[in-house]
């Protein structure tokens, strides 16, 4: 490559972008498309737009109460994203500014914790939840999440560039402990928090494992446990699962898309 022109490199550059652009756009092009086409049309393999969108929403509202399924990832998704950031947060930040005998030793266990693959934890967490008596509920799916070893992990990295310039001078005004971590951390922390953010709501939002062994009642189900079921029947209307699809993808996206520029600099571990 390095002795072909200039121009045939860049050729082979853009070429090779445009066909990986394809190939992660096509599916979710696919998706839309098949939204709003017959299940017919879908199982044909149709790539051109239809008419039935309207149709199979219509079919997906007759089977679930959608805005209650949208409303019960929402709580899901916000709560735990908020809880998860306050504690992990709090926990990256205790673990990298206090320091103790016995820190690393913690510390190094929280991360040998990612290690234990989620089947190996399901039974104790149930029995836990069960014992606790809040299984078929929403903070079921809450709790188990709220202490999140890879976030605390990843606010820990991000805190050792934190300024302890500021954290001095706000101990010498005679800030408390809490006041420099809401007051003065936080804010200045603001991309990291938009970061872990994203990663948590979508973990929280696409989460189905779990959902659907604590959660019973109909009333509760999340969206992800709609579109499953909705692929479990004897004869799957494929239209109305592209349809429910496109739904539960568009909260994400929105997210994403809104604080994309505060994720690429919470990643890059930029502090203002």
């Amino acid at each position: 490559m390095k002795n072909l022109p200039e121009t045939i490199r860049m050729a082979c550059t853009y070429v090779f972008l445009v066909l990986m652009a394809f190939l992660s756009l096509f599916p979710f092009v696919w998706m839309m498309i098949g939204a709003t086409n017959t299940n017919t049309d879908v199982t044909k393999g149709k790539i051109s737009f239809g008419s039935a969108f309207f149709d199979n929403f219509a079919k997906l509202s007759e089977l679930f109460d959608v805005g209650q399924i949208f409303l019960n990832s929402a709580k899901i998704a916000i709560v735990g994203s908020f809880f998860t950031l306050l504690i992990s947060s709090m926990a990256g930040y205790g673990f990298e500014i206090f320091r103790s005998a016995l820190r690393e030793r913690v510390y190094q266990a929280l991360l040998l914790s990612m290690m234990v693959p989620f089947a190996a934890l399901m039974i104790p967490l149930f029995t836990l939840l069960a014992t606790a008596d809040v299984l078929d509920t929403h903070m079921a799916v809450i709790l188990p999440a709220v202490a999140s070893a890879y976030i605390i992990f990843y606010f820990r990295q991000s805190t050792k560039a934190f300024p302890s310039e500021l954290r001095d001078a706000a101990r010498v005004d005679g800030l408390k402990e809490w006041q420099i971590f809401l007051f003065v951390y936080v804010p200045v922390m603001r991309s990291t928090y938009a970061a872990a953010f994203i990663i948590v709501f979508m973990t929280a939002w696409n989460n189905f494992l779990w959902p659907l062994i604590v959660l019973q009642s109909n009333e509760l189900k999340t969206i992800t446990l709609a579109i499953s079921s909705l692929g479990s029947s004897y004869s799957p209307d494929f239209g109305v699962i592209m349809v429910a699809t496109v739904l539960a993808t568009l909260p994400t996206l929105l997210v994403f898309f809104a604080m994309q520029r505060q994720f690429v600099q919470g990643m890059l571990g930029s502090v203002k």
